[in-house]
C-alpha cells in the first residue's frame, strides 16, 4: 500500500487552528507563511512519498545486521539519507547560522509526521540527531556548536543518545558509565550503554555520541551525572575507543539499528564535557524533550499510515450484503457500519492528535520568539504541559488504531504480507521509549499540575469554555453534539484536575493509581477541542472546499460521540476507584 501525505489536512490545522499567520508575524519567522508552508510540504510529501516509503516494507524484511563491529543498514537506506542531508530536510527547523533554513516548529512537525508515515525505522536516526543538536545549542560551546552542528544539519554526521545501561533504565540514578579527567581538559569515557538507537551504522561520515557519565569522585544520584560529547571518529581521523558489540533483534522497527556500545575497553573513550559538571540530566532533558515530542509526532504518522493502508484495503475487499439491503450481492467491506466505525475511529484518533500536536508547535514557536516576555512564559508553559498529552495520548492512541487496521484486515491482517501487522509492532515501541507512558504522566501529574496546583491545566479549561459558547450559538447536530460532550470533558478535566493538585502530597498512592488515566483524559480533551475548533471552521467555510470541510466536520462529530464522550467515565476512575489499585495485597498477585 502506498503513502499519500495528508497535505491538506496538515495545512489546515496550521492555518485554521495553529494560526500560521501569526506564527509568521513572529521575529525570525516573516517568510514562513502559509505560501512557504505550502511549498515545502508538497516537496517534502514528493520526496517521502517517492524515495523513504517505498523502503518501508524492505526495513522490516531486512532489517539492519552487524557482523564484527560493523552494522549495515538495509539496502537503499544510505542512499535514501544522502538524499535526506542534500535536500535540508535535517536543518529545516535549526539556525541559518549553522546551515539550517530557520523554520518554524509548526513547518517542520508536518515534515516530521510525514518522514515518520513514510518509514519509522529510517526516521529515528534524524531524530536523534535533532536532539543532539538541541543540546549543543542549549549547553555546548560555540566551539563545539560550529564543530559539529553543520555536520549535523548536513547530513555527513549524526548524532545519538546514551542514557540506558544494562542496571539503569529509567532510573537514571543509577548510571556508572564513568569519565576520567585528562591533563589536556579532556575525559575519557568507559562503560556499557543499551537501547542506542543508530549507536551505529553506515550511512554517514560520523556518528556523535552524546553520553551520561559521572566523572571520577561526583556525587550519587542524579546529582553527580554530567554530558559528554564523544565521536567515533577523532579529528584527527582516527578510530576513538567505542564500539558496538550487538543490535538488538525486536518486535518492530527492525530497520533501525538499536546498538549496544561498549566505552573504553582499549584505554578509554575521548569525550569533551557539554557544559558543567554535574549539570548531564538537565542539559539531557533538553534533548528528551524535543524528542518526547518527536515520538508524539511518530504515534499519529503510525497512525495515519495504518489508516491509510485499512481505508485502501476496505475499499477493494468485498464480503456479504450490506445489513440494510442496499444491495443485493457481496459489497466491499466499507459499506458495513462496523467497518465504517473502525475507519472512523482510526480517522479521527489521527486527526485530533495530529491537530494537538500542531498547536503545540505552535505555542513553542511563539515561547522561543514572541518579542513580549509575558506571551513567551504562557505559551512555554502551555507547550510544556501538552508534551506529555502528545507523548503519552499520542502514542497509546497509534496500537489503538494500529490494531483497528489489523482488524478491518480480518485475517489478511494477520498475515506479514498485507503490511498491516508491521504498523502495529512499530507502533509498540512508542509508548515506551523516551519514557514510558506512566513517565510521561508522573511527569504530567508533579511537575505540570501539582506544582502549581492547577493553574496551568486550569487557563486551558478556561479556553475550551470559549470554545465551548461558540458551540453553544450554533444549531447544526454536529455542533449540539459537540458541545455536549466538550462541556461534560472539560467539568470532569477540572475536576481531575482539583483531586491531583489537592491529593498529590497527602495521597500520593491515590493520585499515581489514575495518573496514566489522567493523561489519557487530559489529551482525549485536548485532542477533543481541537476537533471541535476544527469543527467551527468546517461549518463556517462550508462551501470552500465542500467535500473536505464536510468529512472534517463528520470527523468531528465521531470524534465528540465516540472518542469525547468517554471522559466522565475515566474521570470516575481517577477519583473514585483508585482504593481498587491501592488495597489489592502484594502476596494476592
Amino acid at each position: 500500500m502506498s503513502y499519500r501525505a495528508p497535505v491538506k489536512d496538515m495545512l489546515f490545522c496550521m492555518k485554521e487552528l495553529a494560526d500560521l499567520e501569526a506564527v509568521a508575524q513572529l521575529p525570525g519567522f516573516e517568510d514562513a507563511g502559509v505560501d512557504t508552508a505550502v511549498a515545502v510540504l508538497e516537496e517534502c510529501a514528493r520526496f517521502n512519498e517517492g524515495v523513504v516509503a517505498p523502503l518501508n516494507r524492505d526495513g522490516d524484511l531486512n532489517p539492519s545486521s552487524w557482523k564484527g563491529g560493523v552494522v549495515t543498514t538495509t539496502p537503499g537506506f544510505k542512499a535514501a539519507f544522502k538524499q535526506f542531508g542534500e535536500g535540508g530536510w535535517q536543518g529545516l527547523q535549526h539556525p541559518t547560522d549553522f546551515g539550517g533554513q530557520g523554520l518554524p516548529k509548526t513547518i517542520a512537525a508536518a515534515c516530521t509526521e510525514m518522514l515518520n508515515s513514510a518509514n519509522l525505522s529510517f526516521a529515528l536516526c534524524p531524530l536523534l540527531t535533532d536532539g543532539a543538536i538541541e543540546a549543543l545549542l542549549t549547553a555546548g560551546t560555540p566551539e563545539q556548536q560550529h564543530h559539529y552542528i553543520p555536520h549535523f544539519v548536513d547530513g555527513s554526521w549524526t548524532g545519538t543518545m546514551n542514557l540506558t545501561e544494562p542496571q539503569a533504565g529509567s532510573d537514571l540514578a543509577q548510571v556508572r558509565t564513568r569519565a576520567e579527567p585528562q591533563p589536556d581538559g579532556s575525559y575519557k569515557l568507559f562503560g556499557t550503554k543499551i537501547f542506542i538507537t543508530y549507536g551505529e551504522h553506515d550511512m554517514a561520515d560520523n556518528i556523535v555520541h552524546l553520553v551520561l557519565a559521572r566523572v571520577t569522585g561526583a556525587p550519587e544520584g542524579v546529582k553527580g551525572i554530567s554530558l559528554f560529547i564523544c565521536p567515533k571518529v577523532l579529528p584527527d581521523g582516527t578510530r576513538n575507543d567505542v564500539h558496538c558489540v550487538s543490535i538488538e533483534h525486536k518486535l518492530g522497527i527492525k530497520a533501525s539499528p538499536t546498538a549496544v556500545l561498549q566505552y573504553g575497553d582499549h584505554g578509554g573513550a575521548v569525550a569533551h564535557l557539554i557544559g558543567q559538571e554535574n549539570r548531564g540530566l538537565e542539559y539531557m532533558f533538553i534533548m528528551m524533550n524535543a524528542a518526547r515530542y518527536q515520538v508524539g509526532m511518530q504515534g499519529v504518522a503510525v497512525a495515519e499510515r495504518a489508516y491509510q493502508q485499512a481505508v485502501g484495503y476496505a475499499r477493494d475487499r468485498v464480503q456479504s450484503r450490506p445489513v440494510d439491503g442496499s444491495m443485493n450481492k457481496a459489497a466491499p467491506i466499507i459499506h458495513h457500519p462496523d467497518v465504517k466505525r473502525m475507519l472512523l475511529t482510526m480517522r479521527a484518533y489521527t486527526e485530533g492528535c495530529r491537530a494537538m500536536a500542531l498547536v503545540a508547535a505552535a505555542a513553542h514557536d511563539a515561547a522561543h520568539h514572541h518579542p513580549d516576555p509575558a506571551a513567551r512564559q504562557q505559551n512555554q508553559a502551555f507547550y510544556e504541559f501538552l508534551v506529555p498529552l502528545v507523548k503519552g495520548y499520542s502514542t497509546e492512541m497509534s496500537l489503538e488504531v494500529a490494531s483497528l487496521g489489523v482488524q478491518v484486515h480480518g485475517g489478511m491482517g494477520f498475515i506479514e504480507e498485507t503490511g498491516a501487522a508491521q504498523h502495529l509492532r512499530d507502533a509498540k515501541i512508542l509508548t515506551i521509549y523516551e519514557g514510558t507512558t506512566a513517565i510521561q504522566a508522573n511527569d504530567l501529574v508533579g511537575r505540570k499540575t501539582a506544582r502549581d496546583g492547577g493553574q496551568v491545566a486550569k487557563a486551558i479549561a478556561r479556553q475550551v469554555e470559549t470554545t465551548e459558547a461558540a458551540l453553544a450559538k450554533r444549531s447544526s447536530a454536529a455542533s449540539k453534539a459537540m458541545h455536549k460532550h466538550l462541556s461534560a470533558a472539560r467539568k470532569a478535566f477540572v475536576e481531575v484536575v482539583d483531586f491531583v493538585a489537592g491529593q498529590t502530597k497527602a495521597s500520593p498512592n491515590a493520585v499515581f493509581a489514575g495518573s496514566v488515566p489522567y493523561l489519557m483524559l487530559a489529551g482525549n480533551l485536548v485532542a477533543g477541542w481541537q476537533m471541535a475548533r476544527a469543527l467551527i471552521v468546517a461549518e463556517d467555510k462550508a462551501t470552500e472546499d465542500a467535500s473536505f470541510m464536510a468529512a472534517k466536520a463528520a470527523t468531528a462529530r465521531f470524534y465528540a460521540e465516540h472518542i469525547l464522550s468517554k471522559v466522565p467515565g475515566v474521570r470516575d476512575s481517577i477519583i473514585d476507584g483508585h482504593a481498587a489499585v491501592t488495597e489489592m495485597a502484594l502476596e494476592a498477585f
